[in-house]
């Protein structure tokens, strides 16, 4: 298995390059920006980028899609509650990250549904609180968290279609029961280390505690 954190853009964001290098396939979780150094990446790696999955439909993390999906020809994936989201973006805020509307998904997903790439293979865990479909994605003692849960934070939820409830349910039932050693791959780089782990976080996140 192949994996790469690469924090790219202004936000500091994370994007992760997931593949199988049997195979040669590989799929791009958030790529927000930098494209062509993702890109590189894989090639670099001898790796095909056949997905794009989406942790959830916000700007700062779908504004890659477009010239991800014309330079790679990948498939866009997304929770089906965010579905909307990716083509929705209005206006103003397109203008002000100096965005283009993401392609539609190509590829719905719900809780429990796998994403492949050759025999690696990622379980959606559906955590809604940051947006309605925010999802994690749980492989081989990792997690990647997108917006849910940070180092030692947790995602916003002072926007619209947000809930702190619903996001502290998705934290304490869908992520903290998954085993303490359990690699954290947050989706943005807002902690005093890269990465974490499911026993760190509930033990020392102060907004979950």
């Amino acid at each position: 298995m192949f994996l790469e954190q690469m924090q790219v853009g202004g936000m500091a964001v994370f994007a992760y390059l997931v593949g199988d290098t049997a195979s040669g396939e590989a799929l791009i979780i958030d790529p927000a920006a930098d494209v062509d150094d993702i890109i590189a990446e894989a090639q670099k790696n001898k790796l095909k980028i056949k997905y794009i999955v989406n942790t959830h439909g916000h700007v700062d993390h779908i504004m890659g899609n477009a010239e991800m999906k014309k330079k790679t020809g990948a498939q866009i994936i997304v929770h089906e509650d965010d579905a909307d989201m990716l083509t929705s973006t209005p206006p103003m805020l397109l203008k002000m990250f100096g965005a283009t509307h993401s392609p539609p998904a190509d590829i719905t997903v719900k809780d429990g549904d796998t994403i492949a790439v050759g025999a690696v293979s990622l379980t959606v865990i559906h955590t809604p609180g940051h947006t309605p479909g925010g999802i994690a994605l749980h492989m081989d003692g990792i997690v990647f968290t997108g917006d849910t849960l940070f180092v030692e934070a947790v995602g916003r939820t002072d926007f619209p279609d947000s809930s702190w409830p619903a996001m502290l349910r998705s934290i304490q039932e869908r992520l903290f029961t998954l085993p303490e050693e359990t690699k954290v791959l947050p989706g943005h780089n807002y902690g005093r280390t890269p990465t974490s782990t499911i026993g760190h976080e509930k033990k020392y996140n102060p907004f979950v505690r």
